[in-house]
């Protein structure tokens, strides 16, 4: 498939329009968005603006033809790649086959680490372990953390509940192979953004009642928690603000099969009866997002069955902005906070 022109002209436009003075950047950024109170980053803003130049959209034709145009523009916005990092790749055994991962080390790191496993977003249709290559490299880096990010079966090949499958295996093969990954069994968390925090947070909650190894740590990164209520933030940032409401409900056609129990828990964690007993957590949201409120209506749901849980709202920020660490500065800080949380998490269990 031939790349579009769109896709040339806004790699090379980011790269440059990111340097340019602020009053330049605010010029070709427009006025000031301000929704609910809150005032959209220059850095988001002056993205969005370039995504519209460019007519580039996070959902684009078929699945096929975003999954391609993803994988292309992957280098867009995230940067060279990240070092010192040493990647190998792994085969993570399942009941339905293999599942490929990689295996993120950064140079230097003692044994018995701690680690995470990672779950990428993309709306369990899209994304893969290459678009989130750099957001993981950041993380393992300044967290000092390996983390294994897992290619989890994706719909609608492989439909609900295929992927929440794959992603409590990964973690179990990563305690039970703790050893043979340079880890510390008792420090393995789970992690991941939208989609992938999804997964993280079923995973834990499915971990805590099999009544097997729990995760040390949850990294939820504006996850999606709640397919069966529309929240108020859904109204408020439905367009133009990269995850549409279009867009969601294409995610959600293809992953969710018709008749399915949209409060099933493994689906929707938000619905699940019983909370307590889950590992620490720091839930990460992001001011102009569609699925700011049900991130954050989870983090207090956590805290009242007595989960030890932090809530960080972004509230000048996109969904999205972890990929984003190769323009602009505002979304390196944020993941250099959480990359901070995530350290501090992890060593509790030393």
């Amino acid at each position: 498939m031939s790349i579009p022109l769109p896709v040339r002209a806004q790699a090379a436009a980011s790269q440059l329009a990111f340097w340019l003075p602020t009053p330049v950047r605010r010029a070709v950024a427009g006025r000031t968005v301000r929704i609910d109170g809150q005032d959209l980053a220059l850095d988001a803003q002056l993205l969005l603006r370039l995504q519209k130049i460019a007519r580039a959209e996070l959902v684009q034709g078929s699945v096929e033809e975003s999954r391609a145009l993803l994988d292309a523009g992957r280098h867009l916005v995230s940067g060279r790649p990240i070092e010192p990092v040493s990647v190998r790749e792994i085969a993570v055994p399942t009941p339905d086959g293999d599942l490929p991962a990689t295996l993120y080390t950064p140079v230097g790191l003692p044994e018995k680490s701690p680690l995470l496993v990672f779950f990428h977003g993309g709306g369990w249709v899209i994304g893969t372990r290459a678009s989130h290559d750099n957001a993981v490299r950041f993380l393992a880096k300044h967290a000092g953390v390996r983390v294994l990010s897992i290619e989890y079966r994706l719909a609608p090949e492989f439909p609900f509940p295929a992927a929440t499958e794959d992603a409590l295996a990964a973690f179990e093969y990563a305690v039970a192979k703790a050893g043979d990954l340079g880890a510390d069994p008792a420090r393995i968390a789970v992690g991941g953004d939208s989609a992938g925090g999804n997964l993280a947070a079923v995973t834990a909650q499915q971990a805590v009642r099999r009544g097997g190894p729990v995760p040390a740590f949850q990294l939820l990164i504006y996850p999606a928690t709640d397919f069966a209520r529309r929240y108020r933030s859904q109204d408020l940032f439905a367009e133009d603000l990269f995850l549409t409401d279009v867009h969601m409900k294409w995610f959600e056609g293809h992953y969710v099969p018709a008749g399915t129990d949209l409060t099933d828990p493994r689906l929707s964690p938000l619905h699940a009866e019983d909370l307590s007993g889950l590992p620490p957590a720091l839930v990460v949201t992001a001011g102009f997002d569609p699925l700011r409120d049900e991130g954050e209506a989870y983090a207090e749901k956590l805290s009242e069955a007595g989960v030890e849980v932090a809530l960080r709202r972004h509230e000048d920020l996109i969904h999205g902005f972890i990929n984003f660490t190769g323009v602009g500065t505002r979304f390196r800080e944020a993941l250099a906070e959480m990359a901070g949380a995530l350290r501090q998490g992890l060593s509790k269990r030393d």
